[in-house]
């Protein structure tokens, strides 16, 4: 059976109320490849649609903060601390995502939802210079905390 399941086959949202408080944290990244004339854009901060790095990262924030809003089985986390970072790289932008939180459940997918809302706000500001960017890479890259403890992404 599956923790998500009940025995009448009902979604449900796990119960952490009996889990342990301890600290938190993840992080997660993405990747989002595009034209040299975009990329462009966004490092003089020459976007039409205004400052593209302080927007994305102002769209991550406010995402992870609103995970549970955005995921169903998620539960609503106090977050102590995040970072959106942007990453200007030859074919586009790397965005990282860390959070910290102390709970009882750990704090991945907010990270997740940070990178994911920060590259489409990417996007978004960024399409009229290119409709043929891509969005992919996005992963957790580690977390520590909680019972299952810490993990790390093997490096390639």
């Amino acid at each position: 059976m599956s923790s998500h399941i009940d025995a009448q086959g009902n979604v449900m949202m796990v119960d952490v109320g009996d889990k342990q408080i301890t600290h938190r944290t993840a992080e997660a990244e993405g990747f989002i490849a595009m034209s040299a004339t975009a990329l462009q854009q966004v490092k003089e901060g020459s976007c039409a649609k205004g400052n593209v790095s302080t927007t994305a990262q102002l769209a991550g924030i406010s995402a992870l903060k609103r995970t549970a809003d955005l995921i169903p089985l998620c539960h609503p986390l106090s977050v102590a601390g995040c970072k959106v970072e942007l990453f200007p790289e030859d074919a586009g932008i790397r965005v990282r995502c860390s959070v910290r939180a102390t709970g009882q459940t750990g704090v991945e997918m907010e990270a997740l939802t940070g990178v994911a809302v920060a590259l489409l706000t990417i996007y978004d500001m960024c399409k009229a210079a290119d409709k043929g960017m891509e969005i992919s890479e996005v992963r957790l890259l580690r977390k520590t905390g909680g019972k299952s403890g810490e993990y790390t992404r093997p490096r390639p």
